[in-house]
């Protein structure tokens, strides 16, 4: 869907800080610190860690005018994204050719997945000021259990400490877009905080095609993020969020009964009054010990999550869900060793109650039993061995989970790297995975449209990697490479039988296999240059066929280039979807109808200016060429798109 061009001047801002971020990124690029791949609490330095990991920095977010966290997500190796309509709609991440709900989603150390659904819906995360994102790829299910089957993205607010001050944002531009955003922050004496809160408006755009009606959305997002040193061995740290959008949707065009209606059949079409209402709260309290010059660490935490979906139509509602998920945790790790080889020994308990039930209401239908509230309770016991010796590093993981709904697993993962001489890194890793069935493959109902099946069985899956890198110039540059093979049993699909041809999930008898290759290269030159670029190539197979919106190629390319006082940069995005397949629905019989999805280009242009030390104006265009596209069957997309702001910081 073509849209029109609203020129708007685009410049922006980079702060002070931006100079001090960009600066550290040449001298430390490959010191970083991650915390996800590690159930210790500790940092690992991406250059010591045997795994696939890609971090996006909050200088990153901020140079590619971040707004909606899935897109910056399309530049990590490895990563698809499927948003089914427009800004706020449904937006499924895929790691590897795994499926959406194979994706475990933590937001400040927060298990993010609705319970009910069973994955995390990334239309509802719009981005805040100051965070960065981690990206652990490959199952990593013996440390955090169900759902990471493909991996892990951990989306963090950074503390008060990290970043202090305040800053505000606000911007407009295309399809009655608005947004704002601020941040305060700060630190006194052995106490920091952080609160910040994002507002995004947008009439949006007609995602039917030849359709009229405007898709908008509106999202709110807001954190408040604490650490207290109580003493010299004990911090005390918490966070709350909260989340919520409001988005308009169309709906598939299901009657054929009318001779007129029937080539529209399967395809989106104006749906006048639908749409939907996602709200969830989040919250985390934990506190550390810490023993023996701060060698041995305990942490205990409680944390809890609360959705809560409502679906409409012109005439009321149309569907309902509601999830909680509860959980506990113990973790004690200990590290000893000597200045050249470090041992550190994790142990961890999880304890876990999900809570869920179905609020569509009733047809008098005997599947109105589904409607009922129930709950699983998970019993996890994880162990993990990590060792580094010179240019050496490894470990193993294992976890034992005890569920009272299904059969009780253990997942496992060993992994190592070897640094030579040359700066060239060696490493490899294999891993076993394990999905639960959500509570709407089990038990979810909507009359004529679907009906879950209480007898499914998780989904398990097995996969290697190795990969090489090489670091040069100073450390300020890195390219590698990896290859992965990954094999999925008793994968949940869904089946149309007859004669009702009523949706329904069931395990599949046959293997689905996915495997390929990564790449990636990070330079920074000079303080005034950064260049990130991200390749994918991946099969993933179902008995021999194609599985569905997994492109077979997906690369990215982003440039910032500054001006030598750093008042002004400039940031290009170039991000390539390659050719996939899709189903459609557009047989009267039911029958899936594979479709093949043209590859597309989209290119994203910014720029910002620093007036004074605190304030500055920014702008953006999107979608530069105006290029034609779909990236879920029949869902038309934007076309050209311009944006521009201010923000203020001090």
């Amino acid at each position: 869907m073509k849209t029109r061009f609203v020129s708007l001047l685009a410049i922006a801002a980079a702060t002070p800080a931006f100079a001090q971020t960009d600066t550290q990124a040449v001298n430390d690029a490959q010191d970083e610190i991650i915390v996800t791949a590690s159930r210790s609490g500790e940092g690992v330095e991406v250059k010591n860690l045997p795994a696939s990991v890609t971090v996006i920095d909050s200088a990153a977010l901020d140079q590619r005018q971040t707004r909606i966290v899935s897109d910056v997500l399309r530049d990590v190796p490895g990563v698809a994204v499927s948003r089914t309509g427009a800004i706020g709609s449904p937006t499924q991440i895929c790691l590897r050719g795994s499926e959406g709900n194979h994706v475990l989603v933590l937001i400040d150390g927060i298990e993010a997945a609705d319970p009910y659904q069973g994955e995390y819906d990334f239309g509802t995360l719009i981005a805040d000021p100051s965070a960065r994102i981690e990206v652990l790829r490959g199952q990593q299910s013996s440390l955090y259990g169900s759902d990471a089957i493909g991996g892990v993205i951990n989306y963090i607010t950074l503390s008060g400490r990290e970043a202090p001050g305040f800053t505000a944002r606000a911007e407009g531009g295309s399809f009655g877009t608005i947004s704002t955003a601020a941040r305060a922050a700060g630190v006194s004496g052995d106490f920091d905080y952080a609160v910040s809160g994002s507002w995004y408006h947008t009439d949006g755009y007609p995602t039917a095609r030849g359709g009229s009606r405007n898709i908008g959305s509106e999202s709110v997002g807001a954190t408040a993020k604490m650490n207290w040193a109580a003493a010299a061995n004990l911090k005390v740290s918490g966070v709350l969020r909260y989340s919520y959008t409001d988005a308009d949707a169309n709906d598939s065009d299901s009657d054929f009964a009318t001779p007129n209606d029937y080539p529209l059949f399967g395809y989106t079409v104006d749906s006048p009054g639908v749409h939907f209402v996602n709200e969830a709260f989040y919250g985390l309290l934990s506190a550390e010990l810490t023993a023996l010059e701060g060698r041995w660490t305990n942490t205990v935490s409680g944390q809890f999550s609360d959705t809560d979906r409502k679906g409409y139509r012109a005439g009321g509602i149309d569907y309902g869900d509601q999830g909680q998920r509860y959980k506990g945790s113990f973790v004690s790790s200990f590290r000893f060793g000597t200045d050249t080889i470090v041992h550190r020994l994790t142990g961890a308990v999880d304890w876990e109650r999900e809570q869920f039930q179905n609020t569509t209401p009733g047809t008098g239908s005997p599947f109105d039993a589904y409607r009922g509230r129930r709950s699983t309770d998970n019993l996890g016991l994880v162990g993990q061995y990590e060792l580094t010796a010179g240019a050496f590093t490894g470990g193993a993981s294992i976890r034992y989970d005890d569920n009272n709904r299904f059969a009780d697993t253990t997942t496992w993962r060993v992994q190592a790297g070897y640094r030579l001489p040359t700066n060239t890194r060696v490493h490899a890793a294999y891993g076993t995975g394990v999905k639960n069935p959500g509570y709407y493959e089990l038990f979810g109902y909507s009359d004529g449209n679907y009906i879950g099946n209480p007898n499914l069985k998780p989904e398990k899956s097995q996969g290697w990697e190795a990969g090489i890198d090489q670091t040069f110039l100073g450390g300020a540059a890195n390219i590698g490479a990896t290859y992965f093979d990954s094999t999925l049993k008793d994968e949940i699909y869904t089946t149309y039988p007859a004669p009702l041809f009523v949706a329904t999930p069931a395990n599949r008898v046959t293997d689905s296999r996915q495997h390929g290759i990564e790449v990636s290269a990070n330079i920074r030159p000079i303080p005034q240059v950064r260049l990130d670029a991200a390749y994918t190539h991946l099969t993933a197979k179902e008995d021999n066929v194609t599985e569905v919106r997994r492109p077979g190629d997906i690369a990215s390319f982003n440039a910032t280039f500054a001006s030598k006082d750093e008042r002004f940069s400039t940031t290009l995005t170039v991000r390539y979807n390659g050719r996939m397949d899709d189903v459609a629905f557009t047989d009267p019989s039911f029958t899936p109808v594979r479709v093949s999805m043209k590859p597309f280009t989209l290119v994203n242009l910014n720029a910002q200016y620093a007036l004074t030390k605190g304030i500055s104006v920014f702008g953006r265009v999107e979608n530069l060429f105006d290029v034609d596209y779909e990236e879920v069957f029949s869902f038309a997309t934007p076309g050209r798109a311009a944006y521009g702001g201010v923000r203020v910081s001090f």
